[in-house]
């Protein structure tokens, strides 16, 4: 198999090597959605074995697809958000069962396959003016960052909606043996992380991750770390007591649910699933891709009707399946910012979402405190874009800064991309600028779309 002519390695700048360290990075970032997802939908009282491994089947085939399809080093996995959406607004909420709510993404799926095939998403993406891009990217910096300290309990709840974890409170409440010394650890890790980048170590991001997990083993076994499962603090040894098996997949395989499709409701929830996944894609593209150089002089992402292709088709895979929402992954970024510039990033993760059906042990034993720290870097990475933003230009920059502060305040990237675009709108209007830069119909579309949207759901 000739990997430089079915990837066109030189072309892009890289090689085997920097694809392969890349790969490994993605999927050792985004592991945690192997066991965060069956978390989430075993509360509607889904399996959450067959969740295990339709998880890892969805992102396998829906990563492939986009090394297929488009070349990209991009990874899909079931969106975060969206499998909370599933689970606690659509199942627990609203009432509906499981498997209707997965006919719902199903049919998600489908309407975004007949508007890849048409221009309409292509469209949207080229619509949206460079700054915002720009400004998109260095939101999701803000924003996975965040998801990084919340991760590894750095950030927590309070009175005053986050703040730092107290360590003085964590010794009191004698749970720093457990909780406390895991967000040390983290904090450790992302000084680690951060010495790596400015010492420009190859593979920075992963020898963040695993060292920061290797730390935390040496305090399990030296008693400085306590397995306390009740504050979800687990050993960080992988545990195969059980052998090496794949969780059945027949509990949640094609439990596709028509009956009762056709209410208003269930638009609702369709038009939910298809706006959250639609920008939380396009924004991850916009994001990741202008951070990797690979958009065009014109702001247009080359090959982006195979990315999106194989996002939709992907959605409608993984509901067969038996998982919620497949779409674009935003810590794909960490394989970016490790060198992957093509589809064979993506082939290396995928592979490893494969092997992960027979090691899930392993993967599950990877904390959510030794991936922060990749999180954070990532983080730092992506909102280095906001050095090229035109701030002499108000009427550029006021947006950018709305959409840049609403993802991490809003916890969305897709509400960060609707705040931008309302705003860009009605202040260039008001400006009397919109003329003049020509700006494109379909961003007044989308600005009243999104109006719309905010009126009604």
């Amino acid at each position: 198999m000739n990997l430089e002519k079915m990837f066109h390695l030189k072309e892009n700048h890289t090689d085997v090597k920097t694809e392969v360290l890349a790969g490994i990075t993605t999927f050792m970032t985004m592991a945690y959605i192997l066991a965060v997802n069956p978390s989430i939908l075993s509360a509607t009282g889904m399996d959450s074995g067959a969740v295990f491994t339709a998880t890892a089947l969805a992102s396998l085939i829906g990563t492939l697809l986009m090394a297929v399809f488009a070349n990209y080093p991009f990874v899909l996995a079931p969106g975060m958000g969206l499998n909370a959406y599933f689970a606690y607004t659509v199942v627990l909420q609203m009432g509906y069962s499981w498997q209707t709510a997965l006919t719902a993404v199903f049919i998600e799926g489908l309407i975004f396959i007949i508007l890849s095939l048409t221009n309409v998403r292509e469209a949207i993406f080229d619509a949206i003016p460079m700054n915002l891009k720009y400004a998109v990217s260095a939101g999701i910096g803000f924003f996975i960052a965040f998801i990084g300290l919340q991760n590894a309990k750095i950030v927590v709840d309070s009175a005053t909606l986050v703040s730092l974890y107290s360590f003085k409170g964590s010794v009191g409440a004698g749970t720093f043996s457990s909780e406390g010394i895991t967000v040390v650890l983290a904090l450790v890790g992302i000084l680690i992380t951060g010495i790596l980048l400015i010492k420009k170590v190859r593979g920075n991001i992963l020898w963040g991750i695993l060292i920061t997990w290797g730390l935390g083993i040496f305090c399990q076994f030296t008693g400085l770390y306590k397995v306390n499962p009740d504050l979800g603090c687990f050993s960080l040894l992988p545990d195969f007591s059980n052998g090496i098996s794949v969780p059945s997949l027949a509990p949640t395989f094609m439990k596709l649910d028509f009956n009762g499709i056709f209410t208003l409701d269930f638009f609702v929830v369709i038009f939910a699933f298809l706006f959250v996944d639609m920008f939380d894609t396009l924004g991850t593209l916009i994001g990741v891709a202008s951070k990797a150089d690979m958009l065009d002089k014109d702001g247009k992402l080359p090959r982006i009707r195979g990315a999106l292709m194989a996002d939709a088709v992907g959605t409608s895979v993984g509901a067969v399946l038996g998982t919620s929402t497949t779409t674009t992954f935003v810590e794909s970024a960490s394989g970016v910012a490790e060198g992957g510039r093509t589809g064979l990033t993506g082939v290396v993760s995928a592979a490893l979402f494969a092997l992960s059906l027979f090691l899930s042990p392993v993967f599950l034993a990877i904390p959510s405190f030794a991936t922060a720290p990749a999180l954070v870097g990532v983080g730092f990475l992506m909102i280095t874009s906001v050095t090229k933003i035109d701030f002499s230009d108000y009427t550029e920059a006021i947006p950018a800064y709305i959409a840049i502060i609403a993802m991490p305040f809003m916890y969305s990237i897709s509400e960060g991309i609707a705040m931008g675009v309302i705003s860009y709108v009605v202040l260039n209007l008001i400006a009397g600028t919109a003329v003049k830069k020509k700006t494109s119909v379909l961003m007044y579309v989308l600005a009243v779309l999104f109006v719309i949207k905010y009126i009604m759901l």
